[in-house]
């Protein structure tokens, strides 16, 4: 769908200059979902490997996101074995809903109740990223939370249209788990893509 250069605006490389690869194709379908152009994929042009990785060479930053849609709605082992062929950070950014694909230095899941992870995925997972759009999802969250191993980092990030009513929630439950850490959307703050 798309590449830039930005900053990682959420979890834990939140402020690290960072080339954002977005994969068009998804069929979680939140309803709260932000970039939901990017959910048909037919809509977007299709670029080669070469073609992508000339792209994020135009870019400094050793941080490379691939994210969606669903990016694992692909086979990304190619793709993934180039950029660490370059000496770049691959990041995985999924709902954890297709088994992983590629290479990957670290994966942060966001599961969705829509469509949910898969335990071998979130076995894997380096970073639980659960988005509180209700009370409720602080259930989820410990329910997902159960399915990482012990050094995935948990975190909890409301989401953006009703941040004002979740964090406050966010907070009280953060300091009575204290394993769990609040993640905000920093980059909609700075006005970023």
């Amino acid at each position: 769908m798309e590449l830039f250069y930005t900053l990682q605006g959420e979890g834990v490389y939140q402020g690290q200059a960072a080339v954002f690869i977005r994969l068009g194709g998804c069929d979680v379908g939140c309803v709260w979902c932000d970039v939901k152009d990017s959910w048909e994929a037919e809509k977007h042009s299709k670029l080669s490997i070469t073609e992508i990785i000339s792209q994020v060479n135009r870019y400094p930053a050793r941080l490379v996101v691939i994210t969606g849609g669903e990016p694992l709605m692909y086979n990304l082992a190619e793709l993934t074995n180039e950029l660490l062929a370059l000496g770049k950070h691959t990041h995985l950014e999924t709902s954890g809903a297709y088994p992983i694909s590629g290479n990957w230095n670290w994966i942060c899941v966001s599961p969705k109740k829509f469509k949910a992870p898969l335990p071998e995925v979130m076995n894997q997972a380096n970073e639980l990223k659960v988005i509180v759009y209700h009370k409720s999802d602080l259930d989820w969250a410990i329910k997902n939370a159960k399915h990482t191993n012990e050094q995935t980092i948990l975190l909890l990030q409301p989401e953006w249209s009703r941040e004002k009513e979740m964090l406050p929630l966010i907070i009280d439950f953060v300091k009575d788990n204290p394993r769990w850490r609040i993640s905000l959307q920093t980059h909609k703050y700075m006005n970023i893509p």
